[in-house]
């Protein structure tokens, strides 16, 4: 038996943004390999095997579904939104990298899902409609000074940026030292999107000038969106849109 490896992206959390792509091979695997809240969004057979770990553990996981390809199986590893945008794309490859020769052989594909970026900004209208970066904020992976220099240069650059994992419990402050970084860059007028768990039944969404966010208002089911100086906001009953215009000027 030939077995194969597809790294899949479930989306922001509904089953209707999960793509038929995603749905065909999860329905054709032996294995489904990930991170065990995102396996239980899972309507798997009773004859797949599911293995479940823990957030911190990318690498050995990527290890472990190559493995099981390696020995013939049809393996899903899967990833919330998309599996190349700071997810297990990266870390399979990485492993791939550096492990066995015959491991290069294996048929692996990528299979693109939902970003939360994307999701959000589709609720809030359409923050990304001009030149966009995505900035993930957890410094788990790379240090602050890292982080803090390229949030610079996006700012510099008038990019509306996208911010992943903002706040969490193990980084209580990170984020209110980015909210500093962000105002003494461009001031306190800018629109910030809040949008927390799209899609989902907790899903949220709030929009307030860049003065009034504080870091409570995130945490890690939450995507920021910050505007660049050329976003708009739309004010109406129903919540306001908040779209960047197509065009720049010189």
């Amino acid at each position: 038996m030939t077995g194969w490896l597809s790294i899949a992206g479930l989306g922001p959390g509904a089953e209707t943004l999960v793509t038929p792509e995603v749905s065909a091979a999860l329905n054709e695997a032996s294995d489904l390999v990930g991170y065990g809240p995102y396996l239980a969004r899972i309507r798997g057979r009773s004859d797949q095997m599911v293995h479940a770990s823990d957030n911190r553990q990318e690498l050995e996981r990527a290890r472990h579904a190559l493995k099981l390809a390696a020995e013939g199986r049809r393996v899903i590893v899967v990833s919330s939104g998309d599996p190349g945008v700071f997810a297990m794309a990266a870390a399979v490859f990485e492993v791939l990298d550096a492990g066995p020769a015959d491991w290069r052989a294996l048929d692996i594909r990528v299979l693109p899902g939902i970003t939360a970026m994307l999701a959000a900004a589709a609720r809030a209208g359409a923050p990304l409609g001009h030149d966009f970066c995505a900035i993930n904020l957890s410094d788990n992976l790379k240090p602050w000074a890292v982080l803090e220099r390229r949030l610079r240069l996006a700012l510099q650059a008038d990019f509306a940026i996208a911010l992943y994992n903002p706040r969490s419990v193990a980084r209580p402050d990170g984020f209110a030292r980015a909210l500093s970084v962000m105002r003494g860059a461009c001031g306190h007028n800018r629109p910030i999107v809040f949008a927390r768990a799209v899609s989902t039944p907790e899903e949220s969404l709030s929009v307030v000038p860049l003065g009034e966010a504080v870091p409570a208002m995130a945490d890690m089911r939450t995507l920021v969106i910050l505007g660049s100086s050329r976003t708009r906001v739309i004010p109406r009953d129903a919540g306001a849109f908040v779209y960047t215009p197509r065009s720049a000027d010189a």
